[in-house]
């Protein structure tokens, strides 16, 4: 009867941990929900260095999208022919930090008034866009330009691009985390690290 009774007992504690278990891996994949963001805001090299440090964002993916050409080439989309803009793609945990605050700091890192360029990068490719996978994304992106423009944070007012995203092409090895992997490099130094430097100061909370 002793060992019957503890067997009982054994036979409970176990199917208690498995349900604890189970209670725990259910929590976890709730916890870790991912969405994706993907913007265009000129030389990806410049943009993916930004998000890669910003505290929520899982992964950031420089690639080709927006355009009608299959399976871009970096050389190809150079041209400006193509249609396709150099756009980064984003998972991100909307628990810790939301569409809104990565919209927030896109439209704050690059210049969204300039059409077709980023500085001396100039083409449709440089353009500024936002490519929505939900309607909500949409939204937030179409009132937050409102903002912007109502608050006049910039002289002129945003031509960013609001397209639903399409296929997008990632882009060959050697340009992920590139500014990471070579940041010595003439273009590194003079253009993004300022924008690095600009971004740290002003979403000093967002760091990982």
């Amino acid at each position: 009867m002793l060992k019957y009774n503890c067997l009982l007992i054994c036979l409970s504690i176990l199917i208690s941990c498995k349900n604890d278990e189970k209670k725990f891996l259910t929590l976890n994949q709730t916890a870790m929900q991912t969405e994706l963001a993907t913007f265009a805001g000129g030389c990806f090299w410049c943009t993916e260095a930004i998000y890669e440090e910003v505290k929520g964002v899982l992964k950031v993916t420089s690639g080709y999208t927006g355009g009608t050409f299959k399976n871009p080439t970096y050389t190809e989309i150079s041209t400006g022919r193509t249609g396709h803009a150099e756009a980064i793609q984003i998972a991100f945990d909307p628990a810790v930090v939301s569409y809104k605050d990565l919209l927030y700091i896109f439209f704050l890192t690059h210049d969204p008034t300039t059409l077709n360029r980023q500085g001396a990068d100039v083409g449709t490719q440089y353009r500024s866009a936002i490519f929505y996978h939900t309607v909500e994304q949409k939204e937030l992106a179409e009132t937050m330009i409102k903002r912007i423009n109502k608050e006049k944070i910039y002289p002129k007012p945003i031509v960013t691009e609001i397209t639903q995203a399409s296929i997008f092409y990632v882009a060959e090895e050697y340009h992920q985390d590139y500014y990471f992997k070579d940041k010595f490099q003439p273009y590194c130094q003079v253009v993004i690290t300022p924008k690095i430097e600009k971004f740290r100061k002003l979403f000093k909370d967002k760091l990982k």
